[in-house]
């Protein structure tokens, strides 16, 4: 298998994994607040986590897929954190 689809992988189970741990706190804080706290967290976690998966996505294709994709596939990255910013 591929080191780098492993990463990826492995990432996006980290993040399941972190997220379902919210989750569970979350019941069992039984507070509103607490839960708003938790949640803010995950708000910088889990676009650090797309972030990462995209980068090795895109280092895996690197010698693969023309410079133009890489730069279109770029693009759509930035252009998905330019639409979720909040002014």
């Amino acid at each position: 298998m591929d080191p780098i689809l492993i990463a990826m992988a492995t990432m996006r189970f980290i993040s399941a994994l972190v997220e379902f741990g919210a989750a569970i706190i979350f019941l069992k804080s039984n507070s509103v607040v607490t839960a708003t706290r938790i949640n803010a967290g995950l708000g910088v976690f889990g676009p650090m986590i797309f972030l990462i998966v995209s980068l090795l996505g895109i280092t895996g294709l690197a010698g693969r897929v023309d410079i133009i994709k890489i730069i279109i596939i770029l693009t759509g990255v930035v252009l998905v954190f330019i639409g979720t910013t909040v002014k």
